[in-house]
């Protein structure tokens, strides 16, 4: 991915306070033309700048309140496969490939604890798996969240 500018962080800003906001209502909070906040935003796109949609639906809002973090001991040469595996798991809303003691850290969106225990099985039965260790989400107490961060490189950008 190319290195955001100063325009690239004030159109994703901007973004973030109106996210519905077209093309011509965001050039016109930026003073700049529609033809360059399009191509501006085409190119963070096509860069993986902005990620899907799908991540600003609460969990919740599909009956699944339960967060749970589970570290997982792969064996390695099986990563790939115990990867693909538990990406089949609708459950599975997220996992990371980790360094430490743990290979992955999977999230998961359950509905119960009931609910909970069967991805915990299913992920526990996928090919690879050696250990696993959960733990409850009981409150996110920072929301996912790239306004501070946006702000502090265009700071920096300020700077330079």
């Amino acid at each position: 991915m190319r290195a955001l500018d100063d325009v690239d962080l004030r159109l994703l800003l901007a973004l973030v306070e109106a996210p519905r906001a077209s093309a011509v209502a965001l050039a016109e909070r930026l003073g700049l033309s529609r033809n360059t906040v399009r191509a501006r935003l085409n190119a963070v796109i096509r860069d993986g700048g902005l990620l899907s949609f799908d991540r600003c639906i609460a969990p919740e809002a599909a009956g699944c309140p339960l967060t749970a973090f589970i570290t997982l001991q792969v064996r390695q040469r099986l990563l790939t496969e115990t990867i693909a595996e538990i990406a089949k798991i609708p459950e599975v809303v997220q996992a990371h490939g980790v360094t430490g003691s743990a290979d992955l850290l999977v999230r998961v969106s359950c509905a119960s604890s009931a609910d909970l225990f069967r991805v915990e099985e299913a992920i526990l039965g996928s090919p690879g798996v050696e250990r696993a260790e959960t733990a409850l989400g009981v409150s996110e107490v920072i929301p996912y969240r790239m306004v501070p961060l946006l702000q502090q490189r265009l700071e920096e950008h300020g700077s330079r």
